[in-house]
């Protein structure tokens, strides 16, 4: 069973958050809270990371992706709103190209249709299986944030780097594996759903780069570039929330 919550206002539209890897739902506070008066919100810990069970072997992105759609049958949710971080913003994609019909509007933060290479994904899930998850978060928090933002904010820092290292090996290991097969770049113009697309300027592991790439491949896709790294919904949560919001709560799509 996949672990959720649900905050905000019965009635309201549905907007729905995936975490990236490593980290929980609770990445998503600072979102809740400034978007609750206006969205009925569904966050979920994607399998093997927080309350939700790890799979008893390697998974696949379409999996994670599946798992979305069922939850969402599970609670009779039509249609949601759709944001994903990293690993969420891959299967962000994944749903913009399979399951376009259960979204209203996506949006991509810090991801990549490819994240990384295969064999380094490979070679971190194998480490991680064997030595656990002490080696990865000694080494989060670089690839996570700004130095700028841990030297402000070492607690909030310490205390997801804490939350990392205390994970699900297995579980951490086999979303590794998903992302090794994962390639999506051959798709990306099949998502006809809005689309946002947000990169951190200082992010080394999902690039401007990639997020401008998808932007020409995702029809009238829109860009924001925060001034953040890899994890921009916590290290720029202001400027996030503002870029959610004019997004969310602007115009209906024309979905001819």
């Amino acid at each position: 069973m996949m672990h959720y919550q649900i905050d905000g206002q019965r009635g309201k539209p549905w907007l729905m958050f995936s975490n990236s890897l490593g980290t929980d739902m609770s990445m998503w506070d600072a979102q809740v809270e400034y978007l609750k008066d206006d969205f009925h919100i569904l966050r979920y810990d994607t399998r093997g990371h927080g309350g939700s069970p790890a799979s008893p072997g390697p998974t696949t992105l379409a999996a994670l992706g599946q798992d979305v759609l069922s939850l969402l049958d599970q609670l009779d949710i039509e249609r949601v709103h759709f944001c994903g971080l990293s690993m969420g913003g891959a299967i962000a994609q994944w749903l913009g190209i399979h399951a376009p019909q259960r979204l209203d509007k996506l949006v991509i933060a810090n991801s990549a249709p490819r994240i990384g290479t295969q064999q380094g994904w490979l070679d971190r899930a194998a480490q991680v299986r064997e030595t656990g998850l002490d080696g990865v978060a000694d080494g989060a928090a670089g690839r996570w944030f700004t130095p700028s933002f841990i030297a402000r904010e070492p607690q909030r820092v310490a205390s997801l780097v804490a939350k990392l290292r205390g994970g699900s090996p297995q579980g951490y290991a086999n979303c590794c594996d998903a992302l090794a097969a994962a390639d999506l770049r051959a798709g990306l113009s099949a998502i006809t759903t809005p689309t946002l697309l947000i990169a951190g300027a200082g992010d080394p592991v999902t690039t401007t780069s990639d997020a401008a790439a998808m932007r020409e491949q995702i029809r009238d896709a829109i860009m924001v570039t925060l001034d953040a790294s890899h994890i921009s919904n916590i290290e720029a949560a202001a400027a996030f929330n503002v870029a959610l919001s004019d997004f969310l709560c602007g115009p209906p799509a024309d979905t001819h």
